[in-house]
């Protein structure tokens, strides 16, 4: 079962750190807005695995217009019956800046249950973690702009990702796990991608992973981004010790912007 409770926590962090790419200045390029919805299907070797959803909704929070995002991650086929997943994340950013306020995380993994919610002050520079499986509460220094793991998606969206150079290494800080976790990534180049929808034209990015009980290596895993002004990732793959992970979006509707398709 803890291969399996692995497996599962792979594929949502995966397709939700995947697009955190903090090398530049938010310029809020209107890459999302209210009403998006995106759907990702996953494969364990030839086993439909699961799927994860995230969603962009209007909200009020602290009397004030936010929005809410929403993902959904679950297990689908052959997997489900030995193993269910229901996975919910909520995560509240300001519509300005982009840096999230309340981070919501709802887990029931094979009956491994996570129940915490994330508070972040971002001008004071803290995040007030609330876990009400355990009935604790702490607090913990972090950096202004810090992001949750939902929120980090949306703010590196909403990024001008022009100019980048090939093998360049950058980072973001990330609230996760009681810890904050500094991410690196390379950007790999352009490439085209064929996908159910078409061709389409993608930047290609390597997350460093730590190698061992989950990753084959530190360069395990790949994520394809579109090379548009939505910036959606589309495909990752990640070489695991024990097989290998894909996903794929699969559907989506509400775009802010045009999905270009190569035509032949």
């Amino acid at each position: 079962m803890k291969i399996k409770l692995h497996f599962f926590k792979i594929l949502i962090l995966i397709v939700f750190l995947a697009p955190i790419l903090s090398f530049a200045q938010n310029n809020n390029t209107g890459a999302f807005n209210s009403g998006e919805w995106l759907k990702y299907k996953f494969r364990y070797g030839f086993l439909n695995a699961g799927f994860a959803s995230l969603e962009v909704k209007d909200t009020i929070y602290q009397n004030s217009p936010r929005f809410l995002i929403k993902g959904i991650g679950w297990t689908s086929g052959m997997v489900k019956l030995f193993y269910k997943v229901e996975d919910h994340y909520h995560s509240v950013i300001d519509k300005q800046t982009l840096y999230p306020e309340l981070f919501r995380r709802r887990v029931n993994e094979g009956g491994y249950i996570i129940s915490k919610d994330i508070r972040f002050y971002q001008d004071s520079t803290r995040a007030r973690v609330t876990d009400y499986k355990r009935k604790k509460e702490a607090s913990f220094d972090v950096v202004k702009g810090v992001q949750d793991m939902i929120s980090s998606m949306y703010f590196i969206r909403n990024t001008n990702l022009s100019g980048l150079k090939i093998n360049q290494e950058i980072a973001v800080y990330l609230f996760y796990d009681q810890k904050l976790n500094n991410f690196k990534f390379r950007f790999l180049g352009k490439e085209v991608l064929s996908t159910k929808f078409g061709k389409i034209n993608t930047l290609k990015f390597k997350p460093f992973v730590e190698s061992g009980r989950v990753f084959k290596g530190e360069n395990s895993v790949v994520v394809w981004v579109t090379d548009d002004k939505n910036k959606i990732p589309v495909k990752i793959k990640a070489d695991l010790v024990v097989g290998s992970l894909k996903a794929e979006l699969v559907s989506f509707k509400g775009l802010a912007n045009d999905f270009p398709v190569i035509f032949d």
